[in-house]
């Protein structure tokens, strides 16, 4: 049950502000918005606005012509008289996992071929305009990575890790550690018979020795026990890719201090900007071979990270939130057909070359675009139903 309400919770969020953004800019430059979804079909609530009111439906299974369709059920209106309606219809449909808006004169995935050049089209509007429109869902998505990562350090404060002694803050469930029978408030005094008097100590003979049989000496409730048993190993970023490290699955006791608005500000843009190091060093990793497209994850392992982040707290589901955010930002803003950066690219080989782009050119350039993206979806998931059975 966690899995469901915390991916509809991150993906449902994380597009709906990635959508706003679009629809403010759009509405901001005078561009008709002739739909605006959150989830994908089938509708389930539909609230249309037009003068003197809203039209509202809600939609559900019924009989027609000895048929179940899925239809509206309920029809209704909420009159507001004198009121002027832009005829967007504001949808919430049943797959929380993607939205749209739905621009006039816009070839999107909907591959809408009705363009008249009137003044409230898309594709009347100067390049700036353009640009702005298509760029502003990224902005809305590095926006809200940046509010996450300010509020969370400014209601968590500045970690401060008690380096007296290495006494165990946390054990991480399943892994090596927990698996021996080590708890927190344990003092960690030896490893292989090396004295321990500090956090850094452990650190400093775990990392070399991945996978790696260890002797540990602890003191619990003042008596000294022994525990044999095997490291396990991470994988850290470093300037040539990625490194393999020893570690046992142990937090240190960590304080948070106070820290001023300011304070927690430039945290939340550090943490933006370090997200898309992140980023960048996959990418790295991914040209050298460090990592491979196998590594890579889609819904089901998006899912799975939330559902426990949730399970943990709301801090860390934040955390992953904030993480994913930059993550669609960043991706989107690619010059891949389909995507806002690809749209974005063709806009400005228009402008310079002085001239726009047939529709037959760009519908073809959406549907290569389409394909490609299709292609990434069904590897990703592939490489997600592969972990579940393995």
């Amino acid at each position: 049950m966690t899995f469901i309400w915390a991916t509809a919770l991150v993906i449902g969020v994380l597009v709906f502000v990635h959508e706003l953004g679009h629809f403010l800019a759009a509405r901001s430059v005078g561009v008709r918005v002739e739909k605006f979804s959150v989830g994908f079909p089938p509708r389930f609530l539909s609230i249309t606005s037009v003068n003197d009111g809203f039209d509202i439906k809600i939609f559900f299974y019924r009989l027609i012509d000895g048929h179940f369709k899925w239809a509206p059920v309920i029809n209704s209106r909420i009159g507001i008289p004198g009121r002027v309606g832009s005829s967007t219809e504001y949808t919430i449909a049943l797959i929380p996992l993607g939205g749209y808006v739905k621009m006039a004169g816009v070839i999107d995935e909907s591959l809408d071929t009705v363009i008249t050049n009137s003044p409230d089209e898309f594709m009347s509007k100067s390049v700036i305009e353009k640009i702005w429109i298509l760029s502003a869902g990224v902005l809305m998505n590095v926006l809200i990575a940046f509010i996450l990562f300010s509020g969370i350090s400014y209601v968590q404060g500045k970690p401060e890790v008690i380096d007296k002694g290495a006494i165990i803050g946390e054990v991480v469930s399943g892994n090596s550690a927990d698996k021996a029978g080590l708890k927190s408030g344990d003092e960690i005094i030896s490893i292989n018979n090396q004295s321990i008097n500090k956090w850094i100590d452990l650190q400093t003979i775990l990392r070399p020795i991945p996978n790696t049989p260890i002797d540990v000496n602890i003191i619990r409730d003042g008596k000294e026990l022994n525990f044999s048993f095997t490291t396990s190993s991470n994988f850290i970023p470093n300037e040539n890719g990625i490194d393999t490290i020893g570690v046992i699955g142990i937090v240190p006791v960590t304080i948070y201090q106070p820290i001023t608005l300011t304070e927690s500000l430039n945290y939340g843009l550090n943490g933006t900007l370090n997200s898309f190091g992140m980023i960048m060093l996959t990418f790295k990793m991914l040209g050298n071979g460090s990592a491979s497209i196998s590594d890579l994850g889609g819904p089901i392992m998006i899912g799975k990270i939330a559902g426990e982040a949730a399970e943990t707290g709301w801090m860390p589901l934040l955390t992953l939130m904030a993480l994913i955010s930059v993550n669609l930002a960043f991706l989107n803003i690619l010059p891949i057909p389909g995507l806002d950066g690809g749209q974005i690219f063709i806009i400005l080989i228009e402008a310079i070359i002085r001239k726009p782009l047939s529709l037959k050119a760009r519908l073809a350039v959406q549907q290569l675009g389409m394909v490609f993206l299709l292609m990434i979806m069904v590897t990703v998931m592939f490489n997600d139903i592969s972990r579940l059975f393995n």
